[in-house]
């Protein structure tokens, strides 16, 4: 155990009575470069180690310090499922991810800033529902450079050898007796289950108590092989579980849980849960989800686009491996495929409105596939301009309006390249992730880039100086429109929000779906599309309804 002498001033604050040098050595750990990222507080029922981690959590740094102090996240294990604290945990670490793997996954490959790194006060490890399952999700975690950990767990029980044995480890062992009114274990009662069958109990009730339940199959009398699915209930919660278990009202919950249902789920939920909704700010059109028949679910999502012209009321809606998908508007019912030849990847796909659809590959090249409507010359021409132009310069992301070609670049510029000659904008730190462009009274651009910010520009101009949106997380889709509300402009970033902004002032909406969003568009009729590996899911705001 490494030692250390406590600081001379704690800010009024002093560790729990007789766990000071624990508490030291604590902050000596916390401070230590070269130390484990991995940090076991072991001990007898009793005696403290609940209270030290509360301590560290609260924990500040001295008056008049200059130093930006790591921030401290508690996370209490008891009675918690490994999937329930991988939602919490990527949650409050800015990433998205269904399974734990995802989670390791996610924070070893998202960009790293010091804003995103954190440390993880994990309590009560012992007495977690899947307390084997949670010691290999730690012991992954602790692999990843992005976090340290704080591990509490019961002297006896297996996590602390498990973890020693895969993970170099500091052990701070608090191995006093226990004290005489602290059995070691929060005071908190047994919690009942709601009835995992009614939409309304489950959506009012405390999410990773829910998720346990589900995931365990606790009260439902069935064996592992035969959980019970509760009517769809349980496989929609599982496939939005990081959205629902975020603190929201109910109706929020009751959307994100609606939208997620699938079309073979009891036809009793889907009523339930609309009513229960009608608080949210959004109403759902039609949600389709993987395994869902009529109509088909199109597949994984990878880049959407919302088409006008003689392509009205059509979605363009693109997979990993380059297909693109025609969907009709109203209800994603299928509309043929879009005859294209593009090898690899479309990453960004812009629907000019001729009804030629222009599409941006892996390799960052251009290909243009056209419609029914025969293109003037000097479209053509400006088309071939750009695609030469990005053999040479890949581009990054890709929109197109009458007129004008829009792409982004790894290096943080937008280029307009349009009849009237090329202007340019350097816009963001580090690469452009998503261009839009609306050909509204007064045309602009929208750009989102890695550094997190969406922002507006009109060619021609200086940029607008202040953001959009920002967020400490990149943007991974943008889309804008003009619409009978005005222009709209839709952004999902890597940490799974979408919001709709209203650039022209006005209330800014915003809604999760559960697992990543790959990628988003809006409507020209004003509805937001999200989709994502699992889903397409088309929403309207209700001040759009009028209510």
């Amino acid at each position: 155990m490494p030692s250390a002498s406590p600081p001379p001033a704690w800010e009024g604050r002093r560790a729990v009575t007789g766990t000071e040098a624990e508490a030291a050595a604590l902050l000596g750990w916390l401070t230590d470069p070269e130390a484990p990222r991995l940090c076991l507080v072991i001990g007898a029922p009793g005696s403290g180690k609940t209270a030290l981690l509360d301590w560290l959590a609260a924990h500040g740094p001295r008056a008049g310090g200059r130093r930006r102090r790591t921030p401290r996240v508690l996370v209490p294990l008891a009675g918690q499922s490994a999937l329930g604290a991988t939602w919490t945990i990527a949650d409050l670490l800015g990433v998205v991810a269904r399974s734990p793997d995802e989670l390791v996954h996610a924070l070893a490959t998202s960009e790293a800033r010091p804003s995103g790194r954190a440390v993880l006060l994990l309590t009560d490890l012992h007495a977690a529902a899947e307390p084997a399952a949670l010691t290999e999700l730690i012991g992954e975690l602790a692999g990843v450079g992005r976090v340290r950990l704080v591990v509490e767990a019961r002297t006896g029980s297996p996590a602390p050898e498990t973890l020693r044995a895969a993970r170099r480890a500091t052990v701070v062992d608090l191995d006093g007796e226990p004290a005489p009114d602290d059995d070691g274990t929060r005071a908190e009662p047994p919690r009942p289950l709601p009835d995992l069958s009614d939409p309304l109990a489950v959506c009012a009730a405390d999410p990773l108590l829910v998720t346990t339940a589900y995931v365990t199959g606790t009260g439902d009398g069935f064996g592992e092989a035969g959980i019970d699915d509760h009517g769809g209930l349980r496989t929609a919660w599982l496939r939005a579980g990081q959205s629902l278990c975020r603190a929201q009202e109910p109706a929020e919950r009751a959307l994100v849980l609606l939208a997620a249902l699938g079309d073979g789920a009891d036809p009793r939920l889907r009523p339930a849960l609309a009513e229960l909704a009608e608080g949210a700010a959004w109403r759902l059109r039609w949600a389709r989800n993987r395994g869902d028949l009529t109509p088909a679910w199109p597949g994984p999502v990878a880049v959407l686009g919302a088409a006008g012209g003689p392509l009205e009321g059509t979605l363009l809606v693109g997979d990993r491996t380059g297909t693109v998908r025609l969907l009709h508007e109203a209800d994603a019912s299928s509309a043929g495929r879009l005859p294209h030849t593009v090898p690899g990847r479309v990453t960004a796909l812009a629907p000019a409105p001729d009804g030629t659809v222009l599409l941006l590959d892996d390799r960052g090249r251009l290909h243009s596939v056209r419609g029914t409507v025969p293109r003037a010359p000097y479209l053509e021409r400006l088309t071939e301009a750009v695609s030469k132009t990005l053999a040479r310069h890949p581009g990054t992301a890709l929109a197109a309006i009458a007129g004008s070609v829009v792409v982004g670049d790894r290096l943080g510029s937008v280029h307009a390249f349009g009849l009237t000659g090329l202007h340019q904008a350097a816009s963001h730190s580090g690469r452009v992730t998503a261009v839009a462009a609306v050909d509204s009274e007064t045309p602009f651009v929208c750009s989102g880039g890695a550094d997190g910010t969406v922002r507006l520009w009109t060619p021609g101009r200086d940029p607008r100086p202040e953001p959009l949106a920002e967020r400490r997380s990149p943007v991974v889709s943008l889309h804008a429109t003009e619409t009978p509300y005005g222009p709209l402009v839709a952004a999902a970033w890597a940490d799974g929000l979408v919001e709709l902004h209203r650039p022209e002032g006005g209330a800014t909406l915003s809604f999760r779906p559960g697992p990543p969003v790959r990628a988003v568009a809006v409507t020209g009729a004003g509805a937001l599309l999200v989709g994502t590996d699992e889903s397409l899911v088309c929403l309207v705001p209700r001040s759009h309804l009028g209510g």
